[in-house]
């Protein structure tokens, strides 16, 4: 089965903490995110409840795409001193219910004491149709994503 992983990720010159609180207000994507023009999902999100993007490809063209949140780590320490938080929906469209593009997009942030704070996104597609769900132009998206909420972030901190 064609599996395909487009990721990007970046360095913020920001607390993991306000990165964090940036990734979560989906209210205000529109004021910032070039990539994700519009999240819809309930204040606070939580795991299970749906979510709706509104993707804008490089060439203008818009996308809806629901999701559904699978997991939200909250910012915490681990055993090793890191500072870690992790992101994560599932794709829930036609393509997805029919089984053939299946995605998962996990978005996980890491700071060690000190550092400055480590965004990595990547989505996980599998199925027999991956390539018309275009993992290039995925992969742009999420740089534009990443790049967007490092000067979010960074105007905040």
């Amino acid at each position: 089965m064609p599996i395909a992983r487009p990721a990007a990720r970046i360095e913020i010159a920001a607390p993991l903490a306000v990165v964090w609180a940036v990734m979560l207000d989906t209210d205000a994507y529109g004021e910032w995110n070039p990539f994700v023009r519009d999240a819809r999902t309930e204040q606070p999100p939580r795991v299970g409840a749906p979510i709706r993007l509104e993707v804008a490809w490089a060439d203008g063209l818009t996308t809806a795409s629901p999701e559904r949140i699978t997991a939200l780590e909250p910012p915490h320490t681990d055993a090793d001193g890191v500072e870690r938080a992790l992101l994560s929906y599932v794709y829930e469209g036609w393509p997805a219910r029919l089984g053939l593009v299946r995605g998962t997009r996990h978005q996980r942030l890491a700071q060690e004491p000190g550092g400055a704070t480590s965004y990595a996104t990547v989505e996980e597609f599998s199925g027999p149709l991956v390539r018309l769900a275009g993992p290039a132009r995925v992969a742009d998206g999420f740089r534009r994503h990443a790049e967007a909420l490092r000067a979010r972030a960074e105007s905040l901190a």
